[in-house]
């Protein structure tokens, strides 16, 4: 057989090219199927001096948010991610939504969080203007 047209000798670039795009393509799927949230098992960051508001509800927010939100809601995966201001951009009632049903990126919420909660990061985000 002759070893000049073994298709790893034609392509020599081809098998770590695809060796990157597979290892890429792993990658995204990971960080997709991880969401945003942090899962309720454990703090989401570190607690930020800037934060105030009621523990339960900034435990709640460290717990699922801040891994896309940044710990002191800066934003961690774009501008769109930046809730320092959302209580000008959004009214309580539009922000509860979004929790619940998520979009684009975001995962919702309403299975992961109860009715309480959801209502308690609402009211919270809201008063940051």
């Amino acid at each position: 057989m002759n070893d000049r047209n073994h298709p790893s000798r034609l392509r020599p670039l081809a098998r770590p090219i695809a060796r990157l795009s597979l290892a890429a393509t792993a990658a995204a799927a990971l960080l997709l199927a991880s969401g945003c949230g942090g899962g309720s098992g454990g703090q989401g960051g570190a607690a930020s001096a800037e934060l105030t508001g009621p523990a339960e509800t900034l435990t709640l927010y460290r717990n699922n948010c801040v891994n896309c939100h940044g710990a002191e809601l800066q934003g961690r995966m774009g501008a769109v991610t930046n809730l320092a201001e959302v209580g000008s951009r959004m009214s309580e009632a539009e922000i509860e939504a979004q929790i619940k049903s998520g979009s684009g990126a975001m995962p919702a919420f309403a299975e992961r969080l109860t009715e309480e909660e959801i209502k308690a990061l609402a009211s919270w985000l809201a008063g940051h203007k």
